[in-house]
């Protein structure tokens, strides 16, 4: 039941109220001064209080911030019988919830008392009635989703309802988390049906890929602007783009919030050079076989970045001046903020950002990382967090104030695992728990998407025998011997190189600066 404590001079007057509230199921207690008032709200947690502003002895305003010790989140609905507007500021810089001017009415008061403490309560409602009518349509569009275009809208719906349900009635999140896995499933279906396709032959219903992002998406930008910076942040979603959304919304509009699909493997060594190289792995392996390096071979897996855009720009007969960092390490990004002049001076300056990659990572390797990330919507936090209070989002303020437009996107996401599926390979296949490229791989074939001839999706082979297989949806593979410990040790862990949803539909955000 909700508990209201009503604080007047005049409480007396008041009964026909004081009995409206209560025959509408509330409970109401009374005092009519500031000193019994704080008594009570010491003694007693109240859902509301009302808090008359002229009262003898101690005022409202004078009771008010005492209350505000006392209890620092219950709104106080302030009765006052003038508008002026020094009270008011007064009142509102003691953090009053709302106010009313004498005399009261209960048409007024009700509203306000179902608006601060109703509110949470009447929001949910609305959200799961919305999702209830919205989920056949989405298992509708889901079962006619035909390209790559139309499973982005059904993956941005399905976020905007995670956002929107979690943190209420936990029926509904789990069922919404069921159609997202069925989702997944279906989506997983889709690829494997349409990916070769997509990488051998283009037509209107191919998406853009990581090899060809910044051909059709990213230099189209740069042409039109006269600064752009290019913020590529490893690992990273829509959800965690919705994430830390808020905080730039008085710094830039957004102009684009689109996607583009991530090849395969979604993984670093493979999605990242694709995109700076414009080529697809093999192509990369071939023209220059001196700056590739397969899974089973020692060393750095994407030193040669600024190379391979260098040698994209050229091709591409763009005469940008233009810069290129990358930042793998808190320190590095400070030392950017300290050095900033070649990014202003670019007409196209690049910027990788390694750090959510290394939180995904923390996750794996830290308790406190993992308690704090139990699910999506933890995460999530963590990262709007761990964003409001970073290098990133002062270089994005400095970049808006220069007048910089800035595209946002990364070169894959992850997605959460929790089902094993077990495999067989020699000591030379690859140890990514999402894909395994090797030879003489054994598996079940209906579990995974495989590729028994990388060529044909223009990845690189190591052997003639060399094959890849893909994980699906939230699986995760692992060696038959010692699989109980890699299933305990990675279960609930995020990861990225397979096919979901999550990982292969890659944000692309375009943000103008605010004039």
């Amino acid at each position: 039941m909700v508990k209201i404590l009503w604080v007047d001079d005049e409480i007396e007057l008041l009964k026909p109220h004081i009995m409206l509230l209560q025959g509408k199921g509330y409970e109401v207690d009374t005092c009519n001064n500031g000193y019994d008032a704080i008594d009570m709200v010491t003694e007693e947690a109240y859902d509301v209080i009302i808090l008359d502003e002229m009262m003898p002895g101690m005022t409202g305003l004078e009771t008010l911030p005492l209350i505000k010790d006392i209890r620092p989140t219950t709104p106080v609905i302030m009765v006052t019988k003038s508008e002026e507007e020094d009270l008011m500021d007064k009142a509102i810089g003691s953090k009053i919830a709302d106010y009313l001017v004498k005399p009261v009415h209960p048409s007024q008061m009700l509203p306000l008392i179902k608006k601060h403490v109703h509110s949470q309560q009447l929001v949910t409602e609305k959200t799961t009635a919305d999702y209830q009518a919205e989920f056949g349509r989405i298992a509708i569009s889901m079962l006619n989703a035909s390209t790559f275009r139309q499973w982005a809208a059904i993956y941005r719906k399905l976020v905007n309802w995670d956002i929107e349900l979690s943190g209420g009635d936990e029926s509904i999140h789990e069922i919404l988390q069921h159609q997202k896995a069925e989702a997944n499933h279906t989506f997983g279906r889709f690829v494997c049906k349409n990916y070769k396709e997509w990488i051998n032959s283009r037509d209107e219903t191919t998406p853009v890929m990581s090899h060809t992002l910044m051909r059709n998406k990213i230099f189209p930008v740069v042409d039109s602007h006269s600064k752009t910076t290019l913020l590529l942040i490893d690992n990273f979603r829509y959800d965690q783009w919705r994430a830390i959304s808020g905080s730039l919304r008085g710094y830039f509009d957004v102009a684009t919030d689109d996607f583009y699909c991530a090849i395969l493997p979604t993984a670093t060594q493979y999605a990242r050079n694709a995109i700076f190289a414009g080529l697809m792995p093999l192509a990369i392996d071939k023209l220059m076989p001196n700056k590739w390096l397969n899974d089973n071979e020692e060393g750095g897996k994407n030193q040669y970045e600024e190379e391979f855009l260098a040698r994209q720009i050229a091709q591409s007969g763009k005469g940008y001046k233009w810069s290129f960092d990358k930042i793998i390490r808190p320190e590095a990004g400070r030392r950017l903020i300290d050095n900033m002049q070649h990014v202003y001076d670019a007409d196209f300056s690049v910027i990788v950002y390694n750090f959510l990659d290394i939180l995904s990572h923390a996750r794996t390797e830290t308790d406190v990382i993992r308690e704090l990330t139990e699910d999506d919507a933890s995460f999530r936090s963590l990262t709007r967090s761990w964003f409001e209070h970073s290098e990133l989002l002062t270089l994005l303020k400095m970049l808006s104030e220069r007048g910089h437009t800035v595209i946002i996107t990364s070169d894959h996401g992850t997605v959460r695992i929790d089902n094993p599926v077990k495999v067989k390979g020699d000591r030379e296949t690859s140890t990514n728990l999402r894909y395994k490229m090797g030879r003489n791989l054994a598996y079940d074939s209906r579990e995974v998407f495989e590729i028994t001839r990388p060529e044909e999706v223009q990845l690189p082979a190591p052997n003639l025998s060399s094959s890849y297989i893909f994980a699906y949806n939230n699986d995760f593979l692992v060696y038959t011997n010692e699989a109980n410990r890699y299933i305990r040790y990675y279960r609930d862990t995020f990861q990225h190189g397979g096919i979901s949803m999550e990982e292969m539909i890659v944000p692309y955000i375009v943000l103008e600066p605010k004039k």
